[in-house]
This record gives structure tokens, sequence and C-alpha cells, in this order.
């Protein structure tokens, strides 16, 4: 299912074509480099640059009967060149290749990923922007605290959106990284300008230390970016669900023509994207604990984290892309409802500002302890027979000695909690 949603981007980075090109990129630039060396003769690597190529099928065909992918590859790759074919792979062993073809596939996936992020960021800003002013009620615990804005929710979420990004970034630069040293990375039938110039020509670092494999804790480091990135969608996804609950319905994901919700009952409109992203969260998170697994391995190598990684690195870039994409569309496609937000910030018929009275008691002189027991007392009132918040403090006799009727009034004021708006936006970079 995810397939048909997933931009064909992120799609091709995984596939073998993808794979293989970058295998045989490495094996050229390795006999470049070897060439340079005078290991290689330049009539061979004539040979090689114009002949080399690789028949997906082929090579496939070769791995069901040797078992083993890179040697399924150069021999395929060895049908092409001829003769020639032996100067490739000279002194390397499986791993140079396929940590060095793993991390440029990585670092393929971070763009399209950051990429993503920033398209997210722009419609959240936007969005943001728009309802800046938007006055709701703020929630905690689930019930109803004091007044804020869509804007204010939308703008934490563009924040919580640049984290992701700068940890990804710091990923990215973490796993960009590969290794041509060898089958225990000490160079033994290598030259250190061999991993250089392949890393360089590739866009990577070489690795500053090494075994047979880049170290796995460069792998977890950037499952996990994705892990927390997935999980912050799942907290926006979240709220949207809740919000868009009927007796809240203060946003809602939008409901296309044609779209049915239930097949039992036709008036559903059911926040069905939200919850698809809060559900692949969970896999994209579970994939970053496989990923954390796999940093302790035997001596200087074993092959525990193979087969691992041919499951979470595609399934956890893959899924990513698509829940930024997924969320993306919903933010620029939700409903808002400004007059239920306004509709439920009455519901508890004043009870929010508490505490704007309970601050003005004592800054007139009330003990806190008194204050806190007139407000609460009045407060209970209301939750258990419905009564008006702002009536039953201004009849109370101990709030006449020190607030006015008119100072009283003042206090049941939602846009007092707006004060700070502009501060806000202005600190988080929505100016």
């Amino acid at each position: 299912m995810i397939a048909r949603y997933t931009r064909p981007e992120m799609g091709r980075i995984w596939e073998d074509e993808n794979r293989f090109r970058i295998w045989l990129d490495i094996e050229i630039l390795a006999c470049e480099a070897q060439s340079k060396l005078g290991l290689v003769p330049q009539q061979a690597l004539e040979v090689i640059r114009s002949k080399a190529k690789f028949d997906v099928i082929r090579v496939l065909e070769i791995e069901n009967e040797v078992k083993h992918d890179v040697i399924a590859f150069l021999t395929n790759v060895g049908e092409y060149v001829g003769p020639e074919s032996r100067f490739i792979h000279l002194g390397m062993t499986s791993s140079d290749v396929l940590d060095t073809s793993l991390a440029v596939q990585l670092k393929q996936s971070a763009e399209l990923i950051l990429r993503d992020l920033e398209e997210l960021k722009w419609v959240l800003a936007k969005r943001a922007k728009e309802f800046k002013h938007t006055m709701m009620i703020g929630r905690t615990h689930g019930v109803h605290a004091e007044p804020t804005t869509f804007g204010l929710k939308l703008a934490l979420w563009y924040a919580e959106t640049i984290r992701n990004t700068e940890r990804l970034q710091a990923a990215k630069k973490s796993i960009s990284v590969g290794k041509i040293s060898g089958a225990v990375g000490t160079y033994q039938h290598l030259d250190p300008s061999v991993e250089r110039h392949v890393c360089e020509k590739l866009g990577l670092q070489a690795d500053s230390i090494s075994t047979q494999v880049v170290q796995r804790d460069r792998h977890a480091e950037f499952v996990n970016a994705l892990a927390v990135c997935a999980s912050s969608l799942e907290k926006f996804a979240t709220e949207i669900r809740h919000l868009q609950k009927t007796e809240v319905l203060e946003v809602e994901e939008q409901f296309a023509k044609g779209q049915k919700g239930s097949s039992a009952m036709p008036h559903k409109r059911n926040p069905i994207l939200c919850e698809r992203i809060a559900g692949l969260a969970r896999v994209v998170r579970g994939n970053a604990m496989a990923g954390m697994e796999n940093v302790s391995l035997w001596h200087e190598r074993d092959i525990t984290h193979s087969s691992v990684e041919r499951v979470i690195m595609p399934d956890s870039c893959i899924l990513l892309d698509y829940m930024l994409v997924q969320f993306t569309k919903v933010m620029e496609n939700l409903a808002v409802y400004p007059e239920n937000m306004r509709r439920n910030l009455d519901a508890t018929k004043g009870l929010i500002f508490s505490q704007e009275v309970l601050l003005a008691l004592t800054r007139n002189g009330m003990k806190r302890e008194d204050a806190y027991k007139i407000v609460q007392e009045k407060a209970m009132m209301v939750w258990q027979n419905g009564q008006d918040f702002k009536s039953l403090i201004m009849s109370a006799e101990e709030v006449k000695k020190v607030l006015s009727d008119k100072e009283v009034d003042e206090l049941f004021d939602a846009k007092r909690s707006l004060k700070q708006l502009d501060y806000i936006f202005e600190k988080v970079g929505l100016n």
C-alpha cells in the first residue's frame, strides 16, 4: 500500500538498479586509484571504464547459485569486462563496497527527507501565521486550562520540525562516511589513497577508523533521528485526531468528494491519514530499536546487522518520506473551525479565568491560601451546578472587598492571554 503513495525518487534509491550502480561506481573509482599507484594498467582501466556494466536479473540469478551478493555482482561485471576484470576489487572486501554504497543510499535518502521537512516547515509557518490570533482553549491532562491560539499550536510544531531537521542534518553527516580499508580495516592489501579517492568522488568522508565495517553507532544515530521525527509526526497527528472528535470539532482532515468513511455508517468522516501516520510511527520506532541492537558486533565484524539493515534502512526511509508527504498534505488542506473553538472556549462558563482571578486577589492584598480557597469554592459550584463563574465571583463578599465589578469583568477577557503572542512568534522565527 505505501509504495503507491511514496515519491518515486525515494523508492528508486533502494531499488537493486541504484544499489548495483553505486557498487559499480565504487569498483571503477577504486580501479582509478589503483591505476595511479601503478597496480592497474591504464589500458585495463580504459577497458573497465568502457565495458563495465551489470544486469540486475543476471546478478540475482548468479546470487541464487553462489549465495553471495557481491561475488554474484562481480561475476556478472566480469562477464562484460572480460580478462581485465581481474583488476577489479583488488585487495578489497565485500563490506568496502556494501558499507560505502549504503552510506551513499542513506545520504540520498536523507536529502529527500530534508526536502520533505523543508516543505512541511513552510506549510506550518504559513498556517501558524494564518491562525496566529485564532483563539482556542488550551488543554492540560485533556481538561480545559487557559486560552491559547491555534497559531501558537502550529508555531510549536514548526519549532519541533526545525529541531528534527537539525537532528537529521547531523545524522546525515555522521552516516556519510565510506571505507575501503580491507578485511579488518588495516589496509593490508590497499593504499589509503584508494579510500580517499573513492569517498571524495562519492561525496563522502573516509571513515577515521574502521574494522571490516563502518561502525554501527553511526547507523543507529541515523535511524533514531528518523524515529524521533516520526514520533513528532505522530504527536501532531494525534492532536488533530483529538481536535476532530465530534464533540470537539475544532479542525478536520479534508474529506474529498466521493470519499467514504465507513462501510456501515455513511455519515462518517474519519481522520484516516492522521491515524495512519500515528500507526506507522510505531514501525519506525521499532526499526530504531533494531538499529541500536546492531551496534554490538563480534570482533572486527559479523553479519548479524546485515539482514536487519536490509529491512530497516529502506523501510524507515521510505516510511518517513511517506509520512512527511502525507502530513504536509493534511496541514495544507486542514479545515479549521474558529467558531467551534470559540464555543469550546466558553464551554466551562468562565472557569478558564480562575488563575486571573486568583492572581488579582493576591495582588490586591489577599493571602494566596484564602484567595485559592474562594476561587476553588466557586469553581466547584460551576462544575457541579453549571452556574456562571464570573457571576459567582462578582457576588462573593470576600471578592467585593478587594475588586470592583469593572476589575473582575476585565479579568474575563480572553485577549489578555495574547499579550506575549508577538514575542513568542518572534522567538520561534515566525515574525
